[in-house]
């Protein structure tokens, strides 16, 4: 019979305050180590946690983004365990009562279809602190720096069957929370982090032993680790074993998942409702005021786009991936004379490639979303063609001046004379006599050699469509 992948999804998102969940000590990322660490986060003896309320609106944000419950009381309870970095022994978190649950994500599959992803439970909590071995030769290093550091713990119901499905649904809530704002998604300095519960069984079975991949932190390793977690599972219940309940962690150099410990159940961490926190109460005019000042969220901003300026799904789905993407294309239609599509295509690709390539941003983008548009707009109106415009995009990244000064500058403008065009063409015709009467003969694929011929003529500069159009009724 054939396998059946389970996969669940437990996501850290680290919230974006500039102060801990229950302190006042600064989250800010690369501190010197223990310098963002004070009495509260070390767990001095007489110290008294004070909540955040920025921690409470943020959870209400993302409560109000996956169409959650949103409880008036939650409580904040006490996970017990020894960590070296967990001075306290314990962990603020909350167990029974999370402030929201019983929401749900829709994704985007390949093959153009909609899936529904049912989360659990978001709940507020506090992170731990850092242990470094890199540094130390036989000892460990302890960094509390990230100690009390606010996190939103976000766990879906096992509703994805395959590795894409669980990276579809990671990148969908990857791109919320930035949308909303309450986390900035940096996921290699560990503000964005995953852990995924992996089983298989036959269908229609019950649900199998789950293994626990721990702390990963790219979109790629987790599709890696769940792929191999289910091959070896797969290979060893097959073989004769079973699959232990137990912490795994991926070794992306190796490519292998590897056991870290046995998987703790809640009744290891001995749950109690802390006694220096009172219950969290929230009220309906707060969850008012948030939903109100809530951005377009990216699932609205695809159907506008889709509605608005007649992209395809999965072009809508590339430029609202990111809030500045999004921003960046609204802005670049405005200046192309609302050339949507075209539009589209050159931030999904000639501008993404190249940002990608040297690893920045959209935000910080040489070629700005005023500039790309203009160039939208002369490949429109006819005045360079598209091959001179990838000429064009070159020196506005290198900050070469703005689209119609590189034009003029450059000697770039499209030819559109007709009778010039005429002229060329008869030129190369009669340069390669045996070549047309191959074409004549029935040789068709000579038709490019001809268009080939033509463009390098003319340095790129001729317009395609009436080059087409002339060159065809020579040949005939």
């Amino acid at each position: 019979m054939e396998w059946e992948v389970v996969i669940g999804l437990e996501v850290h998102a680290q919230l974006a305050t500039q102060s801990k969940i229950f302190s006042g000590a600064a989250t800010a990322f690369g501190a010197e180590p223990n310098t963002q660490a004070c009495a509260i986060d070390l767990g001095f003896p007489g110290v008294l946690p004070v909540l955040n309320k920025e921690v409470v609106n943020m959870a209400i944000k993302l409560g109000l983004g996956i169409h959650a419950d949103i409880a008036r009381q939650s409580v904040f309870a006490r996970k017990n365990y020894f960590y070296p970095d967990l001075p306290k022994g314990y962990q603020i978190s909350q167990y029974e009562l999370p402030i929201v649950s019983k929401g749900y994500l829709d994704i985007l599959l390949d093959d153009g279809t909609t899936k529904r992803i049912h989360i659990t439970r978001a709940h507020l909590e506090e992170d731990a602190g850092k242990s470094l071995h890199e540094d130390f030769h036989g000892m460990s290093g302890i960094d509390l720096n990230r100690a009390g550091t606010p996190l939103l713990e976000i766990v879906s119901e096992p509703d994805m069957r395959s590795a894409k499905e669980a990276v579809a649904y990671l990148k969908t809530l990857h791109s919320l929370v930035r949308y909303l704002g309450i986390c900035d998604g940096n996921m290699q300095e560990g503000s964005f982090r995953c852990d995924a519960n992996v089983s298989i069984r036959r269908k229609g079975d019950p649900l199998g032993t789950r293994t626990e991949l721990k702390n990963i932190n790219s979109f790629r390793f987790v599709e890696r680790a769940i792929q191999y977690e289910v091959e070896r599972q797969i290979a060893l219940v097959e073989g004769g074993g079973k699959v232990r309940q137990e912490t795994r962690l991926f070794d992306p150099q190796k490519n292998e998942t590897r056991p870290m410990r046995s998987k703790e159940e809640a009744n290891d961490y001995r749950y109690f409702p802390d006694p220096d926190l009172l219950p969290l109460a929230v009220t309906t005019e707060q969850i008012e005021q948030i939903r109100h000042a809530l951005p377009e969220l990216p699932q609205q901003k695809h159907q506008r786009f889709m509605e608005q300026y007649g992209l395809s799904a999965y072009d809508a789905t590339v430029l609202v991936s990111s809030r500045a993407m999004a921003d960046y294309f609204e802005e670049a239609v405005i200046a192309s004379g609302n050339q949507a599509k075209l539009t589209a295509n050159w931030v999904a690709g000639e501008l993404s490639a190249a940002l990608n390539k040297s690893d920045i941003e959209i935000t910080a983008s040489p070629v700005t979303a005023a500039n790309l548009g203009k160039l939208v707009l002369r490949i429109a109106d006819n005045t360079i063609s598209g091959k001179i415009a990838k000429t064009i995009f070159e020196s506005l990244w290198n900050k070469e001046g703005d689209v119609d000064h590189i034009i003029e500058k450059q000697g770039l403008k499209q030819v559109t004379d007709s009778a010039a065009i005429e002229d060329l063409i008869e030129k190369i015709l009669a340069a390669n006599p045996q070549q047309v009467a191959d074409y004549r003969s029935g040789k068709d694929k000579l038709f490019g050699f001809f268009v080939g011929q033509a463009m390098k003529e003319s340095g790129g500069k001729l317009n395609p469509q009436q080059l087409n159009a002339i060159l065809k009724e020579k040949l005939s």
